[in-house]
């Protein structure tokens, strides 16, 4: 499995964490930046990891996004055909964004979470698979939910 990373400005510190973490469990991650705390724009970060998991070699790629509170980063990335993005704040969550959603882009809140729970959501997110059976129906109409404001 490769992790791909990325950060605006104010979860720089976390992702730092969160890399060193996953290069000690022996997962391949990559990191996307940014790694300083100039200001930039969070939606800019989202596309670009979002694009580096759809487009990786790795099937089971999947992507961590880390903002102050990980809405803009959550928003950003479900816009992008194909993520499905979860803002998860607890071990549970990112259990079951995975097994019951299929999550492929976790984001975290740098300025809501502590280092070590943020860690133990990745450790969580990570350990499991997706459960499939009558999740997969609802994946799949999640995937084909149309964003036309015309749609019925």
């Amino acid at each position: 499995m490769k992790i791909y990373i990325g950060s605006d400005h104010g979860g720089v510190e976390l992702k730092k964490d969160i890399i060193q973490y996953l290069q000690d469990e022996n997962i391949e991650v990559e990191n996307l930046g940014v790694d300083t705390t100039d200001s930039i724009d969070y939606p800019d970060k989202a596309v670009e990891v979002s694009y580096a998991v759809l487009n990786s070699d790795d099937k089971d790629a999947r992507g961590i996004l880390i903002c102050g509170t990980g809405i803009g980063m959550s928003i950003s990335a479900n816009k992008i055909e194909g993520i499905r993005a979860a803002l998860v704040t607890d071990c549970y969550s990112a259990r079951m964004a995975k097994e019951h959603n299929n999550a492929n882009v976790i984001t975290l809140g740098a300025r809501t979470l502590g280092n070590e729970l943020a860690k133990e959501i990745v450790k969580n997110y990570l350990s499991v698979e997706f459960l499939g059976g009558r999740h997969a129906n609802r994946v799949d109409k999640i995937d084909h939910i149309m964003t036309d404001s015309n749609a019925d």
